[in-house]
């Protein structure tokens, strides 16, 4: 599995005329179906009276197979959100929804001509996302001195690690994660600083 992967920066938003329909593209960052369900409930409020909402969803990695949804809408079954799903599947791009509004103008495309139609707007508007890299961490644990708690920080603040919480009594536990690949030069370096004292535990 990749330690790494991209995903949406910023919303995108494309609109195109085609044979008299208006097809309104918009391209977002969605990591879980509820999030999703949110912004297609507001896409509706901001575009009221459209014919149909189509959509496809990627709510975790590029390669996931789970997390993942579409969306015909009152189209021909696979004419509308099955093509946007394998579009948003081969950008390589995860955490990705799409939604494309139409406004139909009266006349009929037929399936291949939809399934252009619903298409397009990702595939002009996919190469020109705006997107970031999203580390894959996992969780780890870490029991310290209040003296030593700064030079932990510091060197947390150096291998890409985010603290999640922490807890202060005798001593103070901390809970984080951590990309996968530098788990074993952090106990390292933690080891250095504290003459072998510390040492991060992982589930």
């Amino acid at each position: 599995m990749s330690e790494s992967y991209l995903i949406p920066a910023a919303e995108l938003l494309i609109e195109e005329e085609i044979k008299n329909s208006r097809f309104i593209s918009y391209v977002f960052h969605c990591s879980s179906a509820l999030e999703f369900k949110c912004v297609l409930t507001n896409l509706k409020v901001e575009y009221p009276g459209a014919n149909h909402y189509c959509y496809a969803f990627v709510a975790g990695a590029p390669d996931d197979s789970i997390n993942i949804g579409s969306s015909d809408d009152g189209e021909p079954s696979g004419s509308a959100g099955r093509p946007m799903l394998a579009s948003l599947q081969g950008s390589n791009i995860g955490e990705i929804g799409a939604v494309v509004i139409r406004y139909f103008g009266g006349t009929k495309l037929g399936v291949g001509g939809l399934v252009r139609a619903y298409s397009s707007g990702l595939k002009k508007g996919l190469p020109q996302l705006e997107t970031q890299l999203k580390q894959i961490r996992y969780p780890g644990q870490l029991v310290c001195d209040y003296h030593q708690l700064k030079d932990v920080e510091h060197l947390f603040s150096l291998f890409d690690v985010v603290i999640e919480d922490k807890v202060f009594t005798e001593q103070i536990t901390i809970q984080f994660a951590i990309p996968k690949h530098l788990k074993k030069d952090l106990n390292q370096e933690l080891a250095t600083i504290s003459q072998g004292l510390l040492i991060a535990t992982y589930e």
